[in-house]
């Protein structure tokens, strides 16, 4: 609450900011013999002022360079950011009597408008993705330690395997001479194929094992969303359940917890991609901005001059 209440003083301000300009722009506009032009008196204090708006809002780069400067509070930083940054573009254009000029100039606008467009896009996603990301990805976590979990669950994921492999060895050797003769002469009865138990269980085991070679293991070490099959929900579900008609009914719960460690690395690579697209937009915004505030220095040094 407290932050959407910020959020609100933020937004009227800046309407009561546009609002001023927009007043003293109107007959300021219609009493010069020119029109509103960037040279004129009023043109520099739209120009100072847009510029200053543009200032602040691109030392934010440096505020969370140096987190350690104790100038202001982060949040403040970037609110200041988001809505003088808004309002920096209007006023610009007030300043420039809605005309872009030379080459120069119409760079800066065309830089301005590329910023200004990646700004809101980005601010949008800053609003939403973080809600979408707890709602889609109930095992989220932290971005930085996504890979030593993904080594974690490689680990279990093989535990689980060797154990249920060994618990079905273990039936094998634990077999009397007796039970193994008859697993020695399983073969058809009336034209039906007879199996014994022995067999189910040492045929489970190199199955389970097959299907962590060829399914689960390239999914686990994949980095990324696409690749393996396991990669795709519906697909992860049809093989194991396939993987469990196969299986004896004593190491379904093993194919169970490899099933979820596999859930896991899937919300992992979701939580990737989301993250991709979360700061993505800011490779465009950030070098950008930092030409704009770079060519507007040269604008205003050569408008001051010649």
């Amino acid at each position: 609450m407290r932050i959407d209440e910020t959020h609100r003083k933020w937004f009227i301000g800046s309407v009561i900011g546009l609002a001023v300009a927009l007043v003293v722009y109107i007959p300021y506009s219609r009493s010069s013999p020119q029109g509103a032009t960037g040279g004129s008196v009023m043109g520099l204090v739209y120009g100072s002022v847009g510029s200053a708006f543009m200032l602040f809002a691109g030392l934010l780069g440096l505020r969370k360079k140096f987190p350690i400067w104790r100038i202001g509070r982060a949040q403040a930083w970037m609110r200041g950011h988001l809505w003088l940054g808004f309002l920096a573009f209007p006023i610009i254009l007030l300043h420039g009597g809605f005309h872009f000029g030379g080459a120069l100039t119409t760079t800066l606008m065309w830089l301005f408008i590329i910023v200004f467009v990646s700004g809101i896009f980005g601010a949008i996603l800053q609003h939403y993705m973080p809600r979408l990301t707890t709602e889609r990805i109930p095992m989220e976590t932290i971005y930085e330690q996504i890979e030593r979990v993904r080594a974690q669950l490689m680990e279990e994921a093989a535990k689980l395997v060797e154990e249920a492999v060994d618990a079905l060895a273990g039936n094998l050797e634990k077999a009397t001479a007796e039970e193994r003769a008859c697993s020695a002469s399983a073969g058809t009865m009336g034209g039906l194929t007879v199996a014994s138990g022995l067999q189910v269980d040492e045929e489970a085991a190199v199955e389970l094992r097959g299907f962590f070679t060829r399914e689960i293991q390239p999914f686990l070490q994949h980095v990324g969303s696409r690749g393996p099959a396991l990669s795709d929900p519906g697909r992860a579900e049809a093989l194991f359940r396939q993987l469990r008609v196969l299986l004896p009914g004593n190491v379904r719960s093993t194919v169970d917890d490899l099933e979820n460690v596999c859930e896991e690395k899937r919300q992992l690579d979701q939580q990737r991609r989301y993250h991709t697209v979360l700061h993505g937009w800011l490779l465009v915004h950030i070098p950008i901005s930092y030409a704009l505030l770079l060519l507007g220095a040269v604008h205003a040094v050569i408008a001051l001059r010649y």
